[in-house]
């Protein structure tokens, strides 16, 4: 009897803890979240953690147990949703490719997996079709907005930018009747990659259904790049739709230019975008997005949990710093 009693006594007062966490996130007045993955493969671990662990209330989707987002089954989203009620989380968004391809006619970008040009679609018909699947499997997951990208880094975009910014305009119509929100990752792989490309973007493509996920840490890969306060201060702020946290710095002794560096380190000023976003109106999420992968363990999630548990630290430190109880 005495073993039962102190059982439910741990249990109680372990769920008192998550309940005073998770109200304290809630008070910020962001989405605060992280996306699944970058905790482990297994989905309901990743649940776990992000409520009993880290106190949120939201997350961000990228894959199910391994499965993309354009090719969920019933099974997973059912086992998906039933995971989701068990933690009491909601999905801030579905973190999906969507035009993280080739562009048709295009030259073969560096950046690009498929080193084929010949093997480049004819159109986007593929990817359409993927939208279709997209805007269900978001509607499955009580969520309205989807990630998207703009095709494959080119050397020269210019010739195609027209016909790229109407693909990405007759997409966000397409979720606009199912009710969706597109929101546009600023990805340094393609072709809105800084936050200065991305003002330019949203400049040329009006469509207010076309959001954005502002990334600072993905801009501040390119060299000389100031993601907080200079893009920032470039973005229309009624057009963000999404925002993802991670940190960076440039090292030239890295083939890449850059490395990716857990949240409180690097180059990137977490306290004042956290402050701005606050000042400016912002209330959608804002999302995890580890990247970093500098934490103990010997296996890929073992490592993948313990950087975000570190980075998580790091975005909730910042949040105080901000005078932003979450």
């Amino acid at each position: 009897m005495s073993v039962t009693r102190r059982h439910f006594l741990a249990g109680t007062a372990a769920l008192a803890a998550t309940a005073a966490l998770r109200a304290q996130t809630a008070a910020c007045g962001f989405r605060l979240a992280v996306i699944n993955d970058e905790i482990s493969s297994d989905f309901e671990h990743a649940c776990y953690v992000a409520s009993h662990d880290f106190g949120l209330q939201w997350i961000e989707v990228r894959n199910l147990w391994g499965t993309a987002p354009g090719k969920f089954t019933e099974t997973n989203l059912a086992d998906a949703k039933k995971i989701l009620a068990k933690y009491n989380l909601k999905v801030t968004d579905l973190a999906s490719p969507f035009f993280k391809s080739d562009f048709p006619g295009a030259p073969l970008s560096k950046d690009s997996p498929n080193k084929d040009a010949a093997k480049i679609p004819a159109d986007l018909s593929g990817q359409f079709d993927l939208l279709t699947r997209l805007i269900d499997n978001a509607k499955s997951l009580g969520t309205d907005r989807i990630r998207c990208f703009d095709f494959w880094r080119l050397d020269d975009p210019k010739p195609f930018r027209k016909a790229m910014n109407e693909a990405l305009n007759k997409a966000a119509d397409i979720c606009k009747k199912s009710g969706m929100v597109l929101v546009l990752e600023n990805e340094m792989a393609c072709n809105t990659g800084s936050g200065a490309e991305a003002a330019s973007l949203l400049a040329a493509i009006p469509n207010p259904n076309l959001m954005l996920n502002w990334d600072p840490g993905n801009s501040g890969s390119f060299e000389g790049d100031v993601p907080y306060p200079n893009d920032y201060d470039r973005l229309p702020k009624n057009r963000i739709g999404h925002v993802h946290v991670k940190s960076v710095s440039r090292n030239a002794g890295d083939k890449r230019g850059f490395e990716w560096q857990p949240v409180g380190k690097g180059a990137i000023d977490w306290t004042g975008q956290l402050k701005a976003l606050h000042r400016d109106g912002y209330r959608y999420g804002l999302s995890l997005e580890t990247h970093w992968h500098g934490g103990p363990g010997t296996t890929k999630d073992e490592i993948g949990e313990s950087s975000t548990r570190i980075s998580m630290q790091g975005l909730k430190d910042a949040l105080k710093a901000a005078n932003l109880s979450c």
